[in-house]
């Protein structure tokens, strides 16, 4: 999978649990530890957005973390902050093994450099994939810290403790700033950082207990600083014109003699891009940033279209139908028994239905932006909000003709992220046109429309759906065949698995169609849509793949129980079974099948007084899934409450009820805050978001025709996490993945009429209530 393929590539990197590491006393040029100030633009804690300098020498026991002479710890973090306080939650990991003062504790934001290892902030993994190393880390500075003052004190490491930034034993304290101050030295074997013993549940101070967020300050007082606040001395301003289709395109000439006429205006370019990240680019350049944008609407360029010119969405999805036609194509997933054949072929009955979702954007708050320049050292600087940076550089690399360890990516806040910023695509027009102008300082900004227009969306998508029945009514075999655009296919392939069938595919693009149902053999095919490839570049948005596959499989459980004549709730517990591959496994899915029937029988108790005061034309639906993928099962269960219009197909969602199993909870505010987040993306995709190709490029180009859910809009959530110590999993994405399918299935409670197509506009519940 491509938690396993992050995994291997990380491996060459250093790695605390794999390759041990050196405690030791480091002085001020130490090769691991504080950035220098300067270089760190997404540090929140000083007024001036610098992070805070150590006092006198440096403890690092790791590079995650330093202490200094006073006894302040300061947590580096290779996560992307885009509002969701993920340095708040991984530094208390540390925090809390590490036993120091939460008020004593600070976080630094790095930038690119290789001993970091991957960097990549998506796919609800941060805490997940940060339980583990933060833990030991800590575990190895409290120790060391133990050791150090039990030599000082001729006694045994096993008299002495550790608490709040201190060591106590034999009737003697000493604070970590003094230990640190005296100079530290011991190494750790690889098994001894597995031996290293860790603090239970029920001794944790800091985790799943609330406190301040370390960033929060700064978030609020307007001194945060995001990519679009980047300022080198001396820089220029960009502005692109975006070619007729996303690739192919190329300049067949440029005129500027009207943008001569505008004050500030310097020159135009046209983008030489060895990477073919951006083929057929203009920038034009100016003084100031609207000196460049008054500019660019008088410049005139004739391009010659790539060969997607005349795509529209429906071209795409019919693509999309003929590729599930075709049996030879696509992956076949290992779902255990992928052999349906048999059983659709003795079948007493069959259910079938299509799915289908239209193509979603971003649009996140700050539109994307990069500022580039080559320094004085000869190395390339990249000054942006991005959340893998790990894959953009090797990009950026061959734009530039540079090896990697001459460029670094500086990090800073994201105005939004959901995926977007995955893709950093948009850093390479500004390197390339800072390389065009000798390495110049360039600021490449994109206005709403061209960021809308050259958006990385979720794919649009086609699936269909077969469930066969023997003649107790019994499901004997499910099919789910999914085509659609692939995003990990087109931008890292190399991290895609093989099927059964030895074919490689994107768990991206179908996690989700391999459910924790036991419903006799399940077969699961993912297919690539090439024209959807050729047309735009698919991307990673907020829920993924899981936005659509869950959608799909929570919408047709229930259409086969309203077939069978059996309650939804009952007939979904009825085939969630904690056997076979759906039995879990340590240490992230333990409990499996049964996890996940917890949550939906704790869904319906929530929700049941509800039932009991519903209006005509009311309903609740129900759905639940385990958030992104099998690798990360988060059990989620979701209660819609809503009212549906006859006269018009309005729909008014009244209540949301959501209950989570997400392991451990780090940090009850930000998941809570994660958990509403995410649900609220999730209606606004089922209900407001969607757009649609044509001639080769999206329709909506800004908030005037693409329109998510505006506040009036928002309904009442209650939300509830189940009480567990297992390992902590992602909440990033899992509440978006429930939502739709729930308010599907509360239409048809409503008033009968089963939606199978995202977004659910009015127009098309009007148009089923009518028959039409």
């Amino acid at each position: 999978m491509i938690i396993d393929r992050l995994r291997e590539k990380a491996s060459s990197q250093p790695d605390m649990a794999r390759r041990g590491f050196l405690i030791s006393m480091a002085v001020s040029g130490a090769t691991f530890g504080f950035p220098v100030a300067a270089q760190a633009a997404m540090d929140p804690e000083e007024a001036d957005g610098a992070p805070i300098e150590p006092a006198g020498q440096k403890f690092e026991p790791t590079l995650w973390y330093g202490i200094d002479t006073d006894g302040q710890v300061t947590v580096n973090i290779i996560r992307a902050e885009m509002g969701q306080h993920v340095g708040t939650a991984i530094a208390r990991i540390l925090a809390d093994e590490l036993e120091v003062a939460w008020e004593d504790v600070h976080i630094t934001h790095v930038d690119t450099d290789e001993k970091w290892g991957t960097m990549v902030t998506g796919g609800s993994w941060s805490v997940w994939q940060s339980w583990s190393v933060y833990r030991k880390a800590g575990a190895a500075g409290r120790t060391a810290l133990i050791a150090a003052a039990a030599e000082r004190w001729g006694i045994e490491a096993s008299q002495c403790s550790a608490s709040r930034g201190r060591v106590v034993g034999g009737g003697r304290t000493i604070s970590y700033g003094e230990l640190v101050e005296a100079g530290l030295s011991r190494r750790f074997s690889e098994e001894e950082l597995d031996q290293l013993p860790l603090k239970q549940h029920a001794d944790m101070q800091l985790i799943g207990k609330d406190v301040k967020a370390l960033d929060i300050a700064n978030k609020t007082n307007g001194k945060a600083i995001y990519g679009i606040d980047a300022s080198i001395e001396g820089m220029v301003y960009g502005v692109p014109l975006l070619p007729p289709t996303r690739l192919g395109s190329s300049v067949a000439s440029v005129d500027d003699s009207e943008a001569r006429s505008v004050q500030g205006y310097l020159q135009t370019l046209t983008l030489d891009d060895p990477s073919d990240t951006v083929p057929g680019w203009v920038v034009v350049i100016g003084k100031s940033l609207m000196a460049a944008k008054w500019a660019s609407d008088k410049v005139r360029v004739s391009w010659n279209a790539g060969d997607t010119a005349d795509v529209s969405e429906a071209d795409i999805q019919e693509r999309s139908r003929a590729l599930i036609e075709d049996e030879s194509s696509g992956a076949i997933l290992d779902t255990g028994n992928t052999e349906t054949g048999a059983a659709f072929a003795k079948a007493s009955d069959t259910l079938e239905a299509e799915y289908t979702t239209s193509t979603v954007l971003h649009f996140q708050l700050e539109p994307v932006n990069a500022t580039a320049y080559r320094n004085a050292e000869g190395i390339w600087e990249i000054h942006t909000g991005n959340q893998w940076q790990s894959l953009i550089l090797p990009t950026l690399s061959k734009a530039l003709g540079e090896d990697t360890s001459k460029i670094v990516m500086r990090s800073y806040m994201l105005g939004g992220g959901f995926g977007r910023r995955l893709n950093g695509d948009y850093a390479v027009p500004a390197a390339l046109a800072s390389s065009a102008l000798g390495g110049k300082p360039v600021k490449l900004m994109l206005f709403r429309e061209q960021d809308a227009q050259f958006d990385s969306p979720r794919s649009p998508s086609v699936q269909r759906l077969r469930m066969a029945f023997d003649s107790a009514q019994a499901v004997t075999a499910m099919e789910h065949h999914a085509a659609a655009g692939w995003p990990t296919g087109v931008l890292v392939p190399s991290f895609m698995p093989k099927g059964v069938n030895g074919i490689a595919y994107d768990p991206f693009a179908i996690d989700g169609a391999d459910h924790w149902y036991s419903l006799g053999a399940h077969r699961v095919r993912a297919i690539p849509n090439d024209l959807a490839n050729k047309t735009f570049r698919p991307g990673w948005l907020r829920s993924v793949g899981p936005g659509w596959t869950n959608f799909a499989v929570e919408s047709f459980m229930d259409e086969a129980a309203h077939r069978l004549g059996k309650d939804p709730l009952a007939f979904r517990l009825e085939h969630l079974k904690a056997e076979g591959m759906n039995a879990g496994s340590s240490p992230n899915s333990v409990g499996g099948a049964g996890r996940q029937a917890a949550v939906l029988q704790r869904l319906a108790q929530l929700s049941a007084p509800a039932h009991d005061d519903l209006e005509s034309d009311s309903a609740i639906g129900i759905a639940t899934t385990f958030g992104q993928s099998r690798d990360m099962p988060t059990w989620t269960a979701a209660a819609v409450q809503l009212h549906v219009d006859r006269t018009s197909g309005t729909i008014d969602v009244q209540k949301l009820w959501l209950v989570f199993d997400c392991g451990t909870v780090v940090d009850p505010d930000g998941a809570r805050a994660q958990c509403e987040g995410a649900a609220l993306w999730g209606l606004s995709m089922a209900l407001h978001e969607g757009t649609a190709f044509e001639n080769g490029n999206v329709q909506a180009r800004n908030l005037n025709t693409y329109t998510p859910l505006r506040m009036i809009d928002t309904p009442d959530m209650e939300i509830e996490f189940i009480d567990s110590q297992e390992v902590p999993v992602g909440l990033g994405e899992p509440g978006t993945t429930v939502i739709a399918p729930a308010i599907a299935n509360a239409i048809y409670n409503a008033v009968g009429v089963r939606i199978r197509h995202l977004p659910i506009t009015p127009e098309s519940v009007l148009q089923s209530i009518q028959g039409t």
